[in-house]
């Protein structure tokens, strides 16, 4: 008996249902894959891997970590989305948006968005970083800060770099499986059942940039991420492919990584975590704010009119 598109009439809610728990079963499987290669090929356990929690500058903390991150991005990002296309319709490719390449125009265009969009994505995230709930929900601020912290020293881990090795492997944990994995389940599978049970675009892109933000538990970064998920899940519909998000969504989180690696604190006055906020910036927000608007008109026009060419 073949599963191929066996869950093809299967209402949008019930298709997210499903999702949700193949998601997580992916998730756990592989999660408890990566510990046990991390254990076998550093020769440690998993109380070991526990402890280095608290030794996040040694050298052996970051690798174990590195794989386990990777292995666990794959298994909840990469893997879930193909196998839910491939039992959801016929042809896995055509339901995840694959089947159309970008315009090489558009695909630029996107690359100098992300780039140009830097001072207002900085800009919104420290109004974010300022938010205070009301005393009653002191508890939930505090659990909200905590989880913010142990996301940077994580984060912060991945982006210790001291050569080109290291470059490379952060930018396939940091930007390339995210880029991939995030947009083929959120982008590719989420927003398109979304589509399908709301039956609005609008709400859809709304809806799944709203979990997809919620997603990171990075609460005091929530509203420039959500506005840059509802961005991509734009991408997807005026131009009918998923590479366009894709490319864009790695180009930002590309950037954050180059700009870690060469900018060396001390060496210089440029720091890419500081444009757009303070004093004397104002005039470079606005540009941004402009370009930002001018390339997503851009970006809508030739993608919805030329709707891309097949691939093959």
């Amino acid at each position: 008996m073949s599963f191929k598109a066996i869950w093809t009439n299967n209402s949008p809610y019930s298709k997210f249902l499903i999702s949700v728990g193949i998601i997580l079963i992916s998730a756990v499987f592989f999660t408890i894959i990566g510990t046990v290669l991390a254990t076998a090929i550093f020769g440690i356990t998993t109380s070991d891997i526990q402890s280095m929690q608290n030794d996040l500058q040694n050298p052996q903390s970051i690798s174990v970590y590195k794989l386990i991150q990777l292995v666990t991005a794959i298994g909840t990002f990469v893997i879930p989305p193909f196998v839910l296309a491939w039992l959801f319709d016929g042809q896995p490719s055509s339901y995840l948006s694959l089947r159309k390449s970008p315009g090489k125009i558009s695909a630029l265009a996107v690359i100098v968005l992300m780039a140009g969009a830097l001072p207002c994505i900085n800009f919104l995230g420290e109004l974010n970083t300022r938010m205070q709930l009301p005393s009653f929900m002191h508890g939930l601020e505090t659990w909200m800060k905590q989880s913010e912290e142990n996301a940077a020293r994580i984060t912060g881990m991945f982006m210790n770099m001291k050569n080109t090795a290291d470059l490379l492997s952060t930018l396939l944990i940091i930007a390339l499986i995210p880029a991939v994995g995030e947009e083929l389940l959120f982008r590719g599978v989420i927003q398109k059942i979304f589509t399908g049970w709301l039956k609005n675009n609008h709400t859809a892109v709304w809806l799944t940039a709203f979990l997809f933000s919620a997603m990171h538990m990075q609460f005091y970064g929530f509203i420039p991420r959500m506005l840059m998920g509802a961005m991509l899940g734009y991408l997807l519909v005026w131009s009918g492919s998923l590479w366009l998000p894709v490319i864009a969504h790695f180009s930002n989180n590309a950037l954050a990584v180059l700009f870690t690696y060469f900018y060396k604190p001390g060496t210089g006055n440029f720091n890419a975590d500081t444009i757009g906020i303070g004093e004397g910036q104002t005039l470079l927000l606005i540009s941004s704010a402009f370009l930002t608007v001018v390339l997503l008109w851009y970006v809508w026009h030739t993608a919805s009119k030329t709707r891309l060419l097949p691939s093959e």
